[in-house]
């Protein structure tokens, strides 16, 4: 369908004020975390021009371009927004920034917050201020996260809390922390949880990260001896943070479900880095046919589920909301960013086992182990497997 003249001026604007205001920096594939820009106290520039797109984006919002702008977003709507992205997918341009607090706990305040604690938080987490990381899974409740144990409990005007939690990601860079906790130990176990916002500096708060085998480090454990978080923190009602938790899970699986349709970060197609990597013969095709047939399926797989993802998200944002449907996503998302990575090591032959060296060279050895983690975090593939087979496919129970 034809834009509306209203929306035609809206992509002109936009394209012109991308065109001027994005770095060229800006304008190239991220190549691994340290090349995001995640935001928060701790966090330092790599570049004046990244600093200078997140601070552009920042100022007009358009780092959360359909939040509210009394929260420090754009106040764009579904069709502005969409337009922004696709015109910040021509350029190619990286997103300004990145966090836990826009993918996961941004939309569950907006839903679940209370006035002070949207205006407080909000806008800080929309300009790159605070950087948030997620309290969820601990030793013995992983995928069963309803089984937690770490316990908060009400001393006059604060809750103290006591536990563990384990895989935090980014918890020894975050400054606050979103945090399930249990309130009342008497109550059946999806019932009496709570949901906690701290600061991570907070008296008794300490993280000890996890080495993984692709030498980085992106998870911590995290250790609550004693903190005292005050009760205005207590996001919703005391008792009913499984219901905000079951949602902000349906965001996290939609973020980890969507890493392969990367194209708004500006990464390579997997059929340009082929080409690049491999050349091409006299007839501009990959030499070897079947790897031609893989590179193929994978590039209208990945398109194929980017549309998906955008259906998904136009339907939720219409109020249909998403539920289970986002454990296909998360599913299927994670097998396809393994395969990507899977091909790129094929792609790359004995060069891709390249562990040290000169430049970046173990980076796609680090990358492809760490993709491995996909089908596990954010809930296991067996455990959407079940979510799909008894909410989307309605199957009997066996």
């Amino acid at each position: 369908m034809d834009e509306t003249a209203e929306l035609a001026q809206f992509r002109a604007e936009t394209r012109a004020w991308l065109e001027a205001n994005c770095p060229a920096e800006m304008r190239a594939p991220v190549r691994g975390d340290d090349d995001i820009c995640w935001g928060g106290r701790k966090f330092r520039f790599q570049s004046a021009a990244q600093q200078a797109w997140m601070e552009r984006m920042a100022e007009r919002g358009w780092t959360v371009p359909e939040w509210p702008k009394a929260y420090g977003g754009g106040g764009l709507s579904r069709d502005e927004a969409k337009i922004l992205q696709q015109e910040m997918r021509k350029i190619r341009a990286r997103p300004p920034l990145s966090s836990f607090g826009i993918w996961m706990l941004g939309p569950a305040l907006l839903k679940f917050g209370n006035e002070a604690q949207k205006l407080e938080h909000l806008p800080k987490i929309a300009r790159g201020e605070i950087r948030w990381c997620q309290g969820d899974s601990e030793p013995g409740a992983g995928s069963d996260l309803a089984a937690l144990r770490t316990s908060a409990v009400l001393d006059g005007d604060h809750y103290v809390v006591n536990g563990q939690k384990i895989w935090t990601s980014y918890a020894d860079k975050a400054d606050w922390i979103f945090c399930l906790v249990r309130t009342d130990p008497e109550a059946p176990k999806h019932l009496g949880i709570s949901f906690l916002l701290f600061d991570m500096e907070s008296e008794g708060v300490s993280t000890s990260p996890i080495r993984l085998i692709s030498g980085a480090s992106p998870f911590c454990q995290t250790f609550f001896d004693n903190v005292r978080v005050p009760a205005e923190n207590l996001v919703g009602e005391p008792g009913k943070g499984w219901d905000i938790a079951k949602y902000l899970l349906t965001h996290e699986r939609e973020m980890i479900g969507g890493m392969d349709s990367g194209a708004a970060e500006g990464r390579d197609g997997i059929s340009q880095l082929a080409k690049r990597v491999l050349g091409v013969g006299e007839d501009g095709r990959l030499p070897e046919g079947m790897l031609r047939t893989d590179v193929i399926r994978q590039e209208l797989d990945t398109w194929a589920f980017g549309l998906t993802m955008e259906r998904v998200k136009d339907e939720a944002k219409a109020g249909q909301g998403v539920g289970a449907l986002s454990s296909m996503l998360k599913y299927y998302g994670t097998e396809l960013n393994k395969r990507r990575m899977e091909l790129m090591m094929s792609l790359h032959g004995a060069e891709g086992l390249l562990w040290e060296g000169e430049g970046r060279e173990g980076d796609l050895a680090r990358a492809w182990l760490r993709s491995r983690a996909n089908s596990i975090e954010g809930g296991t593939s067996e455990i959407q497997l079940n979510i799909i087979a008894k909410n989307v496919l309605r199957l009997p129970a066996a």
